[in-house]
């Protein structure tokens, strides 16, 4: 976006109160930062304390609001209680983003049962209990916006990532079944599919090399940014996306659809 753009977004959720899981870095991070910045209240979730103050820190710096809220989510009663603990604090519940994850690679004879449970945990069920306990708190007049986080390892996966794959799969489908469930009290679910983005949390899985043969394959001719993914997150939580549901948005520079 350019300047004139981001200025004109500004507003588009003053008032409101989204809560962001996973939002210590990375995406999770540069997402809470832009709804912040676009005048929401913003609850910083990570499980570790010092990351969470750290981004509250960044936005109330920048003149945002921010609600600490360090929790496990990985479990129905963390997410539940964090979820509460916004609506609690900021008056109100409209926007959901379900980031959190744990990811491990694991060629078939390696995938461990601990790796499973543990990413099936943080990114697949924390997923339907955000869901759940968001759609009790947001106001049935409000509705609110629901936005998962899948990948685009769901729709074209890599070599040792059968459990990473199939729980950002699922996560698809989760996105348009509760879409179908929940849109009768005006809720909004959807999921955005990221390629390959530079984070903290990438760092040991990338190489010089593998980003070059990303970069060749895409379009767009680079990789994307955090803060590409978080534009398209802040988009689907806007009433400018007011009639857009059950929709998972590959925000990939076009490597997933083309063959170049």
């Amino acid at each position: 976006m350019t300047e004139n753009q981001d200025q004109a977004m500004a507003g588009l959720l003053t008032g409101r109160a989204a809560l962001v899981t996973g939002a210590g870095n990375g995406i999770g991070r540069a997402t809470a930062r832009r709804l912040a910045a676009m005048g929401a209240v913003v609850g910083v979730n990570d499980l570790k304390q010092e990351f969470v103050d750290a981004v509250v820190a960044e936005i109330e710096a920048a003149g945002g609001r921010a609600i600490g809220i360090a929790q496990n989510v990985a479990s129905r009663d963390g997410m539940r209680a964090a979820v509460a603990a916004l609506a609690e604090r900021a008056g109100r519940f409209d926007i959901l983003v379900n980031n959190a994850a744990w990811v491990r690679y694991q060629a078939v004879p390696d995938i461990a049962p601990e790796t499973v449970d543990r990413m099936l945990e943080v990114g697949f069920k924390s997923v339907i209990w955000g869901i759940q306990a968001a759609a009790e708190v947001m106001d049935s007049t409000r509705g609110g916006s629901i936005v998962n986080v899948a990948s685009t390892a769901g729709l074209r996966a890599t070599q040792s990532s059968i459990v990473y794959s199939g729980i950002k799969a699922g996560v698809m489908g989760i996105t348009r079944a509760a879409a179908a469930d929940l849109g009768a009290k005006g809720i909004r679910v959807n999921a955005i599919a990221p390629s390959a983005v530079p984070t903290e949390g990438t760092a040991k899985h990338r190489t010089v090399e593998k980003d070059q043969k990303r970069i060749a394959r895409t379009p767009l001719g680079r990789l994307g940014t955090v803060e590409d993914i978080a534009k398209a997150i802040c988009f689907l939580a806007t009433d400018q996306a007011s009639f857009v549901t059950g929709q998972v948005l590959a925000v990939d520079g076009g490597i997933t659809t083309t063959n170049i």
